[in-house]
């Protein structure tokens, strides 16, 4: 009898893209999970060895595809940007996600939290962020490894992440998340309203100055004509015995 050997095993091993669930369960929730993606996008947008991703399986341990979880955002310094259908931690020189953030849904239970808690605890994430969005019940929570385990943030108003140095607000039951340079996440309809209102303003510099040039350019021509016009005058003048420097 043939036998298997240990890398035919490791190939037999499938790691699928998708655990079923889905990404939110309100927009609430999933209008707070694109603009937390969207938002870390733009902080590193320049940094090509800082990954971003939003519900993106991790497997943190080879040959076992049942030991993952699919964080709402989570953030990996020293790996490049790209596609990927899942992050297999083997397979990215064994780097953990630093940062891991969660957006709570009303379906989610203490139990269930305390579980991914504990699986980012355990896998070594440095960072671990919740948020609820619900009106009138928004909280904050963050946590961040001291030595071999994940403690809590107290408080979380203020709070400036070590490793993504953005800054948390949460006052009077409001939730707010602002960039190193001060900006605030926006979501992306506030982010393409924006941009739009750039390009409008864009182009309305562009038809003044067009305006400006073309004003310019028609006096210019107005001075040219007056002065092709005095230039004739004097040719008709001087044709006429008349010396146009002396009338």
């Amino acid at each position: 009898m043939s036998k298997v050997r240990k890398s035919d095993e490791k190939a037999l091993v499938v790691y699928p893209d998708s655990d079923g669930e889905p990404m939110a369960d309100n927009t609430k929730q999933f209008d707070w999970i694109v603009a937390i993606k969207l938002g870390l996008e733009l902080t590193f947008e320049n940094d090509p060895n800082v990954f971003v991703a939003g519900d993106l399986l991790w497997y943190p341990v080879e040959e076992d595809n049942k030991t993952r979880l699919a964080p709402d955002a989570m953030v990996v310094f020293g790996r490049p940007k790209g596609h990927r259908g899942s992050y297999q931690q083997w397979l990215e020189e064994n780097i953990a996600p630093q940062v891991v953030f969660e957006v709570l849904s009303p379906g989610n239970r203490a139990k269930e939290m305390k579980e991914k808690r504990d699986f980012y605890n355990k896998y070594g994430v440095e960072e671990y962020y919740i948020i609820n969005p619900i009106p009138k019940k928004k909280t904050l929570k963050g946590w961040r490894r001291i030595g071999q385990d994940l403690v809590e943030i107290a408080p979380m108003n203020g709070w400036v992440s070590p490793r993504l140095k953005i800054k948390f607000e949460h006052q009077l039951g409001e939730v707010k998340l602002y960039q190193p340079d001060g900006a605030a996440f926006e979501s992306y309809l506030e982010i393409a309203t924006q941009r739009r209102l750039e390009k409008e303003r864009a182009d309305l510099e562009q038809k003044r100055a067009d305006l400006e040039q073309k004003e310019k350019e028609q006096a210019l021509l107005m001075l040219h004509q007056e002065r092709e016009r005095a230039k004739r005058l004097e040719e008709k003048l001087r044709a006429l015995g008349i010396d146009p420097d002396k009338t």
